[in-house]
């Protein structure tokens, strides 16, 4: 709130106006630690404001600048103003109405998460498409850097294809959880987001597609990962088609017959998966069954069974 504060009395410092860094983070922290607002639309609540106390226009305050246009791997600091030129990878179910879009993109250089505030009035993305992220902010959590579209940034369509880069990554462990939101599932033919009990949270309820996916949870003893499987991996892993997999949820008109095979064929198995780190997340290219600590497992075993202790029992 310190780094909020002091870049806000900045800003008005610019237009001649003297405010109380100490009064910003008053209210600040009133906001964020008192009502839950998030820190970004506190932000712009404390700016309103002292906006309307100064009788500052908005527009004044918050005039357009120009910003270097980087790659995804130049983010490094917090609260910088950039431009990006970027492939929207994946969007998320947003979980609070103050967030429009929420989602990943990429351009060659790697991938970064992006948030679309709601009262920014902005343009909606589509999953697959390139787009120029004009006057975006950064932001950093846990080491984490992120991106933030508000009033000021803007949002223009690319006809040109960006190229999405990402160092591929192996990871090994067991699949502990499928997470919610695997198996059969419905998208929406306008924005390819995941339906939600028939409804899109862009299009509102619509006719959608099928498609099979599993976002599971591997741990390998240290540290848990995340990994999502597309329709096509998911096919060739659980052996069952999309068809298939239609045929079972409408004899047993339940969906959840499908997840339930899928939990029944990965969870407490042990896999190596490999492909792009997205986020927290990694996109399985290649996976396949691990049998090396099956084989520690039966060693263990054979030990036990061969010491003295267990030949005279």
């Amino acid at each position: 709130m310190n780094e909020i504060a002091t870049k806000i009395e900045a800003r008005f410092s610019e237009l001649g106006v003297k405010v109380q860094p100490s009064e910003i983070e008053t209210r600040l922290d009133q906001l964020i630690n008192k009502y839950k607002v998030p820190p970004e639309e506190a932000r712009r609540n404390v700016i309103n404001y002292f906006l309307k106390q100064h009788n500052i226009p908005k527009t004044e305050f918050f005039a357009q600048r120009e910003t270097p246009v980087v790659k995804v791997t130049d983010i490094k600091e917090n609260e910088k103003w950039v431009t990006l030129r970027g492939k929207v990878i994946q969007l998320w179910e947003s979980t609070h109405e103050s967030v429009s879009q929420v989602g990943l993109l990429g351009d060659e250089s790697g991938t970064i998460k992006f948030t679309k505030w709601t009262k920014a009035n902005l343009p909606q993305v589509e999953e697959g498409k390139s787009y120029l992220f004009k006057n975006v902010i950064t932001s950093e959590w846990q080491g984490q850097f992120s991106i933030k579209l508000n009033k000021t940034s803007a949002i223009e369509p690319l006809k040109e294809d960006i190229e999405v880069g990402s160092t591929p990554v192996e990871h090994r462990g067991a699949i502990v959880d499928i997470q919610s939101g695997s198996g059969l599932i419905k998208r929406c033919p306008e924005c390819n987001r995941a339906l939600v009990k028939g409804a899109c949270g862009e299009h509102g309820k619509v006719e959608g597609i099928y498609d099979l996916r599993v976002k599971a949870v591997m741990d390998d003893g240290d540290k848990v990962q995340d990994i999502l499987l597309n329709r096509e991996v998911t096919e060739a892993l659980i052996g069952i088609t999309i068809q298939k997999a239609k045929e079972m949820a409408t004899e047993a008109l339940d969906q959840s017959v499908v997840l339930d095979l899928i939990k029944s064929k990965l969870v407490g198995r042990y896999f190596i998966v490999s492909g792009k780190r997205l986020d927290r997340f990694i996109l399985v290219d290649t996976i396949s069954q691990d049998i090396k600590p099956i084989d520690e497992d039966i060693k263990r075993l054979l030990a036990t069974a061969a010491s003295p202790v267990a030949q005279e029992a």
